[in-house]
């Protein structure tokens, strides 16, 4: 068996992917309770939110006030969406240090999503990388639909892998593989990296798969003994899949981390924190925790105490 990382970075993106699809407005002072919670909790990095139109994604239309009022943790990195120049500019006035950009390996995706083809989404992105690297700020790179797509079903590695390429070529400094429905399987997930990984280096990938079948948790491990080592996940699994009726969406943050320290690996964060993070957040916004050991952990105390 190949040898598994020694340590994993987890990209906690619930402040921003786990709330965008809330329809109840979160107030903006929960949002950053809950960032500054996770941060404290040893996350490295916090994608805080996102600069879209307020008229497409109602949740993030706080995002300036979300950025400028972070205290921030020395060491800790707040990531923030930008699909277009416009975005970027409102962001980096916002004192944004590290923006994503967002790709689809479908072409079907991509056109109902965004409205364009694959090539002419990296073409809209060239001048925010452009900007990014003027400007000192880091990019990071984002793809959807890299194992199944909703509208067109299967989507071929090498689909993946070009997307992966021109967005590294771009200067993405890493490139996140997102499992966007969830239908992904681990031998699939693999034979997606080993294409991938043919024309972007392995320590520059990250996986983003999501719950919706109950795979993402196999899905990391397999990612795992490919030597992938940093992982996208969501505190108490906030974040439904928006193509998948009542389906979980994004992996619970609690599940990573509670794998990975049974496996021995190093990631820098304290379970307790998140687990009682999670606690607060789905008491907030009137829900239930999808995380698995969150629960049982939480169960756990309850008995004890």
């Amino acid at each position: 068996m190949a040898a598994l990382p020694g340590k994993v970075r987890i990209v906690e993106v619930g402040p921003r992917d786990g709330l965008q699809n809330e329809k109840m407005e979160v107030p903006t002072k929960v949002k950053l309770e809950l960032i500054e919670r996770l941060a404290d909790a040893g996350l490295p990095a916090v994608e805080a939110t996102a600069f879209v139109s307020a008229q497409w994604v109602p949740q993030m239309a706080d995002h300036t006030e979300v950025l400028e009022g972070i205290r921030r943790r020395q060491g800790v990195s707040y990531p923030v969406l930008t699909p277009n120049l416009k975005g970027f500019q409102a962001a980096l006035a916002a004192g944004a240090t590290e923006v994503a950009i967002f790709g689809a390996a479908s072409e079907a995706f991509s056109k109902k999503n965004i409205n364009c083809s694959i090539a002419e989404s990296l073409e809209r992105f060239r001048p925010v990388a452009q900007a990014a690297k003027a400007a000192g700020v880091k990019v990071r790179g984002y793809i959807s639909c890299v194992l199944g797509c909703p509208y067109a079903g299967d989507v071929p590695p090498q689909k993946v892998a070009a997307v992966a390429a021109a967005l590294h070529d771009m200067g993405c400094y890493e490139v996140s593989l997102g499992d966007t429905i969830g239908v992904g399987t681990p031998g699939k997930t693999q034979k997606m990296i080993e294409a991938v990984a043919k024309r972007v280096p392995i320590e520059r990938l990250a996986g983003h798969y999501h719950d919706t079948y109950g795979q993402a948790i196999a899905n990391i491990y397999a990612s795992l003994e490919l030597g992938v080592a940093t992982f996208d996940s969501s505190v108490a699994g906030l974040g439904g899949c928006p193509y998948a009726k009542g389906a979980s969406g994004n992996v619970a943050t609690e599940d990573v981390v509670y794998m990975l320290h049974g496996l021995g690996i190093r990631t820098g964060i304290d379970l307790d924190k998140v687990v009682d993070t999670g606690q607060w957040i789905c008491g907030m916004i009137g829900k239930q925790p999808a995380s698995k050991a969150g629960k049982a952990i939480a169960a756990k105390r309850a008995t004890a105490a």
